[in-house]
């Protein structure tokens, strides 16, 4: 399909959905409008990760610093978001998608969080794929709120200070059962992780594109997959030691530390 190898598909694409804004001015149109597109791309992109067969797609909707945003563009924003979430629920269930969120939910506005909710109860028994939003979400924060877990742990005595190790960490993360990812995909050609997923992505493969987030297509995404194809990931072993025939795709970043290429 498309040319790919569908025995080496990466298990968790994460993208970094950049360029709405900057889109919407190119086409002399208001910022709201970019979104709206980019809300189109989410649909479109999604559809075509579950028809490659990719388990896990988690985007970066909206960010813990996008607060600091004007708050008419914040309430459009969000009443976006919930227009998407009732929108989409027949699509997710046509594609037997489940949705999952993550981040500091509770900021999210009532109503939205209620819809986002209901959506995700009613696509929680779906398996084909795993739709995850990153929304009021920040790496830094995540591993805030996972070492005041931990703490809380240790201060009920019911873990040691040497108990705590990166699978500990990792177990209090936002979603711990979600596999890290293996490829991260960033739009609109900047070449930063703005706080996104920062524990998880320790030995993701990075794809940057300079094409704008509304206008990313299936075409796009099945480019970035191809170039993954085309890495050794070797997880800090020599190549000798992990050939590029028997690279173990998917597998959890969660690895010792590469020195020396």
């Amino acid at each position: 399909m498309n040319g790919l190898d569908l025995t080496r598909l990466p298990k968790h694409i994460a993208v970094i959905m950049d360029g709405n804004g900057r889109w919407a001015d190119g086409q002399g149109l208001p910022r709201i409008l970019g979104h709206r597109a980019g809300a189109e791309a989410v649909r479109r992109i999604a559809e075509a990760a579950r028809e490659l067969g990719v388990p896990a797609l988690t985007l970066y909707a909206f960010s813990w610093e996008n607060w600091d945003r004007p708050d008419e563009e914040i309430q459009a924003l969000m009443a976006l978001l919930e227009q998407f979430l009732d929108s989409e629920l027949g699509t997710l269930r046509k594609n037997q998608i489940r949705l999952r969120a993550m981040g500091r939910l509770d900021r999210l506005p009532s109503t939205v969080l209620r819809h986002l909710n209901q959506v995700m109860a009613d696509t929680a028994h779906l398996d084909q794929m795993t739709l995850t939003l990153a929304l009021s979400y920040g790496g830094r924060q995540e591993l805030v709120d996972a070492s005041r877990r931990i703490a809380r742990l240790v201060c009920e005595g019911r873990l040691s200070p040497e108990q705590i190790d990166e699978a500990v960490v990792s177990r209090h993360l936002y979603l711990p059962d979600l596999p890290d990812p293996d490829l991260l995909i960033r739009t609109s050609g900047e070449q930063r992780l703005s706080n996104f997923l920062l524990w998880q992505i320790s030995y993701c493969e990075l794809y940057v594109t300079p094409t704008l987030w509304p206008a990313f297509t299936k075409d796009d995404l099945v480019q970035a997959i191809a170039a993954y194809q085309q890495r050794e990931r070797r997880f800090g072993k020599t190549g000798a030691q992990s050939p590029q025939s028997a690279q173990i795709n998917g597998a959890s970043g969660r690895r010792g530390g590469e020195v020396g290429g």
